[in-house]
């Protein structure tokens, strides 16, 4: 019971000495004000040099960008040896060289519950011109031992850097990971010495995990799919099944029995790496019941037969297929509105209004490069696609695809090119592209250096800037509040209606893929104040830890359909452990008040009798703006 004695005790003296008393009080946070404003919306601007060409990227800050480039004679230097890693800062558009010891040409990546980012696989030691090196420990000219597993602990004091782990059981060049439900990472796939695509002599059809669980599983699908097995598309679903997808080949893994059923193949194109199709999964979100679908667009229709011969890649029509499945739902794939045109190599961008944006790539052609004599210069691709896409999800059927306004790039976006959402909530970086076996700057696509931001049209817009938001994320629990003001609701109270809270991970992108990347609608509902104030009344994570794995993720408001600046959180607990899952918590229903003017009530007499912690903490959090205050009586 806590009695309020003294008229000139004020609301926050008192919310401070309650906690105080109670002594826990899970952190809140504002989010950030405006971003800076873009010189044109729906349009790029260059903004950096990626010191290495940008073969992957991910952001591991909320200002900091990671780019990791294979190894190959950069201009600039550290530690007697060229740069092949680089930290980009958000803010100050300055990049600082990072030292990445060992070859991660074609690695995988992707984030552990705790935060700690694992970049595997990658090619052997190498030389100039990506040939091998006489000892695979290291040696002349680069010492870059064979690539096995690097980890990084992202900072923003610019001291933190790579450094190895224990290398993985064998050896993966082109593998693809998945954090799963306990903060781990799934390995799936790869060959052991690399190439255009893969063969019996070296395929590693298996896949393992970090922190390892033993010996590599056989996998079928990566047997039963060569030549085109490498990088499969990977996505964990909420049912704890993971979903593979590999040449025309698709399946659902059962990861604790080992146990693979087989759904409907691949439709029209090929999708994985060389064809290298734009793919993701679809926001999770309460309206379908947090029900996964996963999209791929474009890629290549051509024969398992045909990639081992010596043909005219380049000038091979890309596809403008695109196609949908729910794989915990049904085994088959439906047809979605085609591309405007047929597109390799083409990334897939969740933003966080839930319209995908689509770029980078080629008309024709697929990934990789070669010395042949119907190459471009080295590259498979050419004529480069330079104008973004925005599919829209909940337009009508034949009008989701649109190009309206959306201005081209003048940096053409071939194989090793890359893109992840920044934490301003709309702006996409974009790096990369160097279809060529060491640095070429004179190539018909030359090593790429230039580092892009694509602004969407409402980048310039005024952002919500909500209070309360908190630091972590469990699995079910107490909601939590988050207050908006007037003009974060655009001078409207109503459009607190259709406000959302969405939590977004950005992934680890390359090769036309962005590994891990998910976004989820956490649910809620709402009080509207008549001073055009109002509170969105937030629900943690789903008590699932398959929807949304354990790990950093962004946090944004959605009001109007323009999002606040995003912040990380910590979704779980921070540790690689199974999370706990706790109930979820029934939330207040929804309305606007129209009687009184919330902040305006005032608290009259000489005492006040708070008849339970639970009535206390909504009243705190409804009229004072604490947020996710957990008060221990």
């Amino acid at each position: 019971m806590v009695l309020l004695t003294s008229p000139k005790q004020t609301i926050s003296e008192l919310v401070l000495y309650l906690l105080c008393a109670a002594g826990y009080v899970r952190a809140a946070r504002n989010a950030p004000g405006q971003p800076k404003q873009a010189v044109t919306v729906n349009a790029f601007e260059i903004v950096g040099n990626s010191i290495g060409s940008g073969q992957q990227v991910f952001l591991g800050t909320e200002d900091k960008v990671y780019i990791v480039d294979k190894t190959e004679n950069n201009p600039t230097q550290i530690n007697g040896h060229p740069a092949w890693a680089a930290e980009w800062s958000v803010s100050s558009e300055q990049t600082r060289p990072m030292d990445v010891i060992t070859n991660t040409f074609c690695a995988g990546g992707s984030v552990l519950g705790n935060g700690t980012w694992l970049n595997v696989g990658g090619n052997q030691a190498v030389t100039y011109g990506g040939d091998a090196a006489t000892s695979q420990l290291g040696g002349a000219p680069y010492d870059d031992p064979d690539g096995r597993q690097s980890m990084l602990n992202p900072c923003d004091g610019g001291n933190c850097d790579w450094f190895l782990a224990a290398p993985m059981t064998t050896r993966r060049w082109y593998p693809t990971l998945e954090t799963l439900q306990d903060g781990s990472i799934i390995i799936v796939g790869g060959c052991m010495n690399g190439g255009y695509v893969n063969d019996a002599s070296q395929n590693n059809p298996t896949y393992e995990f970090f922190p390892s669980r033993g010996q590599p599983v056989l996998s079928p699908i990566l047997q039963n799919t060569l030549p085109i097995n490498l990088y499969p598309l990977l996505w964990l679903l909420p049912s704890g099944k993971l979903f593979v997808q590999s040449g025309w080949k698709t399946v659902l893994l059962d990861m604790d029995q080992n146990m693979e059923t087989p759904l409907q193949d691949m439709p029209d194109a090929v999708r994985v790496y060389p064809a290298s199709a734009g793919s993701t999964m679809l926001p999770l979100t309460p309206d379908n019941n947090y029900t996964a679908s996963i999209m791929f667009c474009g890629g290549s229709n051509i024969s398992t037969a045909q990639w081992t011969q010596n043909w005219d890649i380049p000038h091979w029509p890309a596809s403008s297929s695109c196609v949908q499945i729910t794989p915990d739902q049904s085994p088959n794939y439906v047809e979605l509105d085609a591309l405007p045109n047929g597109r390799t190599m083409g990334n897939l961008i969740l933003l966080p209004d839930g319209r995908v944006l689509c770029l980078n790539g080629a008309k024709i052609g697929t990934a990789g490069y070669g010395n042949t004599t119907f190459t471009i210069g080295q590259s498979y691709a050419d004529q480069p696609q330079l104008t973004p896409l925005v599919y829209d999800p909940k337009a009508p059927a034949t009008e989701r695809w649109s190009l309206d306004g959306l201005s081209s790039s003048t940096i053409p976006r071939m194989y090793h090119s890359t893109a992840t959402l920044l934490p301003d909530g709309s702006s996409v970086f974009v790096a990369g592209s160097n279809p060529n076996s060491d640095v070429n700057t004179t190539a018909p696509y030359p090593t790429e250096y230039r580092i892009e931001q694509f602004y969407p049209s409402y980048y310039n817009q005024r952002r919500p800037e909500p209070q309360g938001l908190p630091n972590q994320l469990s699995y079910g629990g107490s909601y939590f509040n988050v207050s908006l003001t007037l003009a974060d609701l655009f001078g409207n109270v109503d459009n607190i209606q259709t406000a959302n809270v969405i939590v977004m991970r950005t992934g680890f992108s390359t090769h036309t893929m962005n590994m891990g990347m998910r976004s989820v609608q956490l649910q809620s509902s709402f009080t509207g104040n008549s001073d055009g104030s109002a509170v969105l009344h937030v629900n943690q994570l789903p008590p699932n830890a398959a929807i949304m794995p354990p790990g950093p993720a962004l946090l944004f408001v959605v009001v109007n359909g323009i999002p606040s600046v995003g912040i990380q959180v910590m979704c779980g607990s921070g540790n690689i452990e199974k999370q706990t899952m706790m109930p979820v918590q029934n939330l207040p229903t929804s309305g606007i008040n129209s009687q009184q003017a919330a902040g305006q009530k005032q608290i009259s007499g000489t005492s006040f009798l708070v008849h339970s912690a639970r009535d206390w903490l909504v009243f705190m959090m409804k009229y004072v703006g604490v947020v996710s205050a957990i008060l221990l009586f």
